[in-house]
């Protein structure tokens, strides 16, 4: 699963990991936010690693959250959506807008082998200091770079390199960044 070939979602091993994830998650997005430190405690409980001052607002939904990593500083508005089913690495000082979503699942195009349940994923990395704007989608096998700045609702289907701008439905870069 995690190198990228073909799985099945409903194996005993994966569904026992995709069931504690999904308690951890039921009481994490209920927790409550006069109580911050039970309410990070679940979090990291929740994912692979996180960073230090690390800001998640419920709801949050994941496959596993094993696969998730975290940097410092980083912000995540509610709504998001981390399916880990490869690893998703988010760097440090990211600022991810509400119903951000991160897919690392794929599906064949074949009809038998999807109506067999088979399954396959790729990794998504985000790069320090990178902003996501609100309702963004990143699709698997996506890298964004550095500094780089995607707008609101657009959907990035490939990479993108550091410090620029995109925007769109496929995501395409609108301009370079000054340095700073």
């Amino acid at each position: 699963m995690l190198a990228g070939d073909l799985y099945l979602a409903d194996d005993p091993e994966l569904e026992a990991d995709a069931l504690r994830a999904a308690e951890l998650g039921e009481r994490y997005n209920a927790s409550s936010v006069t109580d911050l430190p039970a309410r990070q405690a679940l979090l990291r409980d929740l994912v692979g690693e996180l960073g230090e001052g690390v800001v998640v607002r419920p709801p949050l939904a994941v496959d596993y959250g094993t696969y998730i990593s975290i940097g410092a500083r980083t912000f995540i508005n509610s709504g998001a959506v981390l399916l880990d089913v490869a690893p998703i690495r988010i760097g440090e000082d990211v600022q991810i807008g509400p119903n951000v979503q991160l897919l690392t699942p794929t599906h064949p195009i074949e009809a038998e082998p999807r109506r067999a349940k088979w399954e396959a994923a790729r990794p998504i990395t985000i790069g320090d200091n990178v902003w996501l704007g609100g309702g963004v989608i990143v699709c698997p096998g996506v890298t964004i770079g550095a500094n780089t700045v995607v707008g609101a609702g657009s959907v990035v289907t490939r990479d993108l390199p550091a410090d620029v701008v995109a925007v769109g439905n496929p995501a395409r870069v609108v301009r370079g960044l000054p340095e700073s």
